[in-house]
């Protein structure tokens, strides 16, 4: 009798369990699935992250991110929408469902995370505040900026690291705001600001796509950490594990060794109980995301581990040209540590 009314009890338990994380388990698979698109939010417009070739297809880290995770929902990078989105928009917009998902060079902050209604998922490019200067200017330092007019980018964490630091030196500066990264590189090209300040991979994207790059200097300080990961809606726990492990798998792929060029063999090969769970060849990863077993295999196969997505988009044979630095595995001195997928 009390072994019966344990196990009642043990039953009662795991229902309310389950119900609650049937509670807690939001809407957005559901709507994506039955929409049979994913729609991204992604930048206007950046070298490296997101900006049109001359076709007009988007290229980039964060659009091979968004077509990856099309990948892993529905084996097929075409199965997305991007959305273009300034900096003073790019949350209001996911927070009231324009987009699923955003992967839009968006810095991890504390209060973004807690007070705006939406998640920081999983950190992707480890970046920090810099400078832009005219390679002339004589300005090796941004202490010698004293009195100088700055273009920074509305809605964005620049503006504050930019007034911190300002502030902090007793130093003055005048800001001049602007929607756009390229309104900004207009304006500073036009002498309308002595310097441009934003994350350093976005000055070098910028000074990549200026008519004569070596005019400019980016300074080598930098005043800020400035973690880029997707973001999306509080409260749907089940999409955020979904975007978060899918992050995970790429760079776990790339420590693994694991490209789109041998994942197929790989997967038929492997003994590695970890490769073959990320694989799909032991299928409890993706039941446990509600996708097909081979849902990281698909993303890899299709776009490539991390390291292949980054060398393409913005590494040292790109104009952007950008080093791997902090964005290198933890095992090769960089910030990039996988989670254990098991």
């Amino acid at each position: 009798m009390m072994k019966s009314g344990f196990l009642a009890v043990t039953a009662l338990l795991a229902a309310l369990f389950a119900g609650q994380r049937a509670a807690e388990a939001g809407p957005t698979l559901d709507a994506v699935k039955a929409r049979g698109q994913l729609v991204c939010g992604i930048h206007t417009g950046i070298a490296g992250f997101a900006l049109p070739d001359a076709r007009g297809t988007w290229q980039g880290m964060d659009v091979d991110l968004c077509r990856g995770l099309a990948v892993a929902l529905f084996n097929d990078p075409n199965k997305v929408r991007f959305q273009p989105l300034s900096s003073s928009t790019r949350f209001t917009a996911l927070g009231s469902g324009e987009v699923d998902v955003l992967f839009r060079t968006s810095t991890h902050t504390m209060l973004r995370d807690v007070t705006l209604g939406l998640r920081a998922v999983t950190p992707y490019f480890y970046d920090g505040h810099g400078f832009m200067v005219r390679a002339n200017s004589g300005i090796s330092k941004a202490a010698e900026m004293a009195g100088a007019t700055i273009c920074l980018i509305q809605g964005t964490t620049n503006e504050q690291v930019t007034a911190d630091f300002f502030r902090s030196n007793n130093l003055q500066f005048t800001p001049v705001l602007f929607e756009r990264t390229d309104q900004a590189a207009g304006a500073l090209q036009n002498n309308r600001c002595d310097s441009f300040g934003t994350d350093a991979s976005q000055l070098a994207a910028t000074r990549a796509s200026m008519p004569s790059p070596s005019d400019w200097t980016i300074l080598s300080e930098r005043f800020s950490k400035e973690p880029y990961g997707p973001y999306v809606r509080r409260g749907d726990d089940e999409w955020f594990d979904l975007v978060r492990w899918y992050v995970n798998a790429l760079m776990e792929a790339e420590e693994q060794g694991i490209t789109s060029a041998n994942v197929d063999e790989m997967k038929e090969k492997a003994t590695n109980p970890n490769t073959r769970r990320l694989l799909g060849v032991t299928p409890e990863l993706g039941q446990a995301l509600k996708l097909d077993p081979a849902w990281a295999a698909n993303a890899i196969k299709k776009m490539g581990n991390y390291a292949e997505i980054y060398d393409r988009t913005m590494g040292p044979a790109t104009p952007v040209g950008l080093a791997r630095g902090p964005n290198e595995l933890w095992t090769k001195g960089g910030l990039l540590y996988p989670l254990p997928m098991r």
